[in-house]
């Protein structure tokens, strides 16, 4: 595509996170309180070292469907690792390709320290789709 936006431009800032040790019904309420899919699992509640991700179909498919107890399940039981995650300065099209070939819907974005800055998803993607659109017929136009 060749677009100049970076996972940076478009990512989504604030991520809601649990650390370690935490149960998934805390997690369930988490997803409720904030309208969200996922939640990313850091090291502490001091840390920003991503370690896992937990989704809505990880509580349906891990938990509910195998009528376990989410009250006493804790997040490292059921969350997704290795977690595949990508820099502020991916390209958009390198980290859409990356979701594509991972099979993933959001993709955790770490600094040079691996420390989680924020979190890109399909709809991030989206919500910019008719910018990109734009930018190709423009060039399109002019060559």
């Amino acid at each position: 595509m060749g677009s100049e936006l970076k996972v940076g431009d478009i990512m989504t800032k604030k991520v809601v996170v649990v650390p370690l040790g935490e149960t998934i019904a805390e997690v369930a309420r988490l997803m409720k309180k904030f309208s969200i899919g996922s939640i990313i699992v850091v090291e502490s509640a001091a840390s920003k070292h991503a370690k896992g991700i937990i989704t809505e179909r990880d509580i349906v498919h891990k938990i509910l469907a195998k009528n376990r107890d989410p009250y006493n399940m804790k997040v490292e039981e059921i969350m997704s690792k290795p977690l595949r995650v990508v820099r502020p300065d991916t390209s958009i099209e390198d980290a859409a390709k990356a979701m594509r070939e991972n099979k993933v819907k959001r993709l955790p974005v770490v600094n040079e320290q691996n420390e989680l800055i924020g979190v890109l998803s399909e709809g991030d993607i989206m919500k910019i789709f008719p910018v990109v659109v734009d930018l190709i017929e423009e060039r399109s136009a002019m060559g």
